[in-house]
């Protein structure tokens, strides 16, 4: 159902979860709750974008690249626990954005995650969230989203 969902919305298929840039997995269990590592805005290796937001990338861009980062944490969900029927709830996210200076519309960027997240999970898709601005991410990435989970 969730997986149809994500098909309906985004036009594709979950995607496999990235590979780790560095020593360290994608996402780990631990009772009942699912930890991912920072997700980039990577869709077939590459990133959707470079920079930092209100610089070189756009708001638009950087809403749709936390809307991938979200896509990219079930991916690294569904790595560790086989199938997103198991998610019960989207708990937390924190969004890093590497902001220019004096940006500060970071809750805007972290909506591209958030909207997209309750557009398939309905209020299992209603999360706490922090939107921090940082002057760096890996790669340059404009967004880069952590994700828990809780699961049955």
């Amino acid at each position: 159902m969730f997986e149809n969902k994500i098909k309906e919305i985004t036009g594709v298929e979950l995607p496999s979860a990235p590979k780790p840039l560095a020593a360290y997995i994608p996402a780990q269990v631990n009772g009942n709750l699912v930890f991912t590592s920072g997700q980039l805005p990577l869709k077939d290796g590459k990133l959707l974008a470079e920079g930092k937001v209100n610089e070189t990338v756009s708001e638009e861009t950087a809403v749709e690249c936390a809307r991938q980062c979200a896509l990219n944490c079930l991916s690294a969900v569904k790595s560790v626990i086989g199938d997103l029927e198991k998610i019960e709830q989207i708990t937390k996210l924190t969004v890093f954005v590497n902001s220019a200076n004096g940006f500060s519309g970071q809750p805007k960027i972290a909506n591209g995650a958030s909207e997209f997240l309750v557009q398939v999970f309905g209020e299992q898709g209603k999360h706490a969230r922090s939107a921090v601005g940082v002057s760096e991410l890996p790669l340059n990435a404009p967004v880069e989203i952590e994700m828990i989970v809780r699961i049955k």
